[in-house]
């Protein structure tokens, strides 16, 4: 049911957020899809959240959390980083293409060696985090691509550098 939708908003994303700097005006069409698309795929809205893709020796960490305090928009959070973390487990990285437009570098390889990553979803004060970690050094590549392309399409911090809740 969650597919179909994405596969209908991806369709009728004309409609732009009207909180979107920008989003209509053309001057970054493709930044402004990235955000829709986000917004559908998380449940949340993304200039209202940050974005946090933080490389680590052994994998790396995902996070999203609110800029201010909004108990609906955390709930949603962290359940849509508990779907991530098992979606990633088993191999499933169709949210990340559908939020981006296209195969996003890594996840072939994080698909393909899905047996030797784990996946830990957390809560975080104003949202969650999915912690990625693994001992193989091809994975880890792979993971480090994969953040590194996500905390630039999302124009995002590579490090955690939210402010105390």
């Amino acid at each position: 049911m969650m597919i179909r939708g994405l596969i209908l908003c991806g369709l009728l994303l004309g409609c732009s957020r009207s909180s979107a700097p920008d989003a209509g005006s053309g001057t970054d069409s493709g930044f402004a899809a990235v955000q829709q698309r986000g917004a559908v795929a998380m449940g949340v809205d993304q200039y209202t959240s940050a974005h946090v893709f933080e490389p680590l020796p052994d994998g790396g960490r995902i996070v999203l959390q609110r800029d201010s305090v909004d108990p609906a928009g955390t709930a949603t959070i962290r359940a849509h980083m508990e779907d991530i973390a098992a979606r990633f487990a088993r191999g499933d990285f169709s949210l990340p293409g559908f939020v981006h437009a296209q195969a996003v570098p890594g996840t072939a390889v994080m698909a393909a060696r899905r047996s030797v990553i784990r996946y830990l979803a957390d809560t975080l004060p104003r949202g969650g985090e999915v912690r990625i970690r693994s001992d193989d050094p091809a994975a880890i590549a792979a993971i480090h691509a994969f953040l590194a392309f996500q905390g630039q399409d999302h124009r995002a911090a590579s490090h955690s550098a939210h402010p105390p809740p």
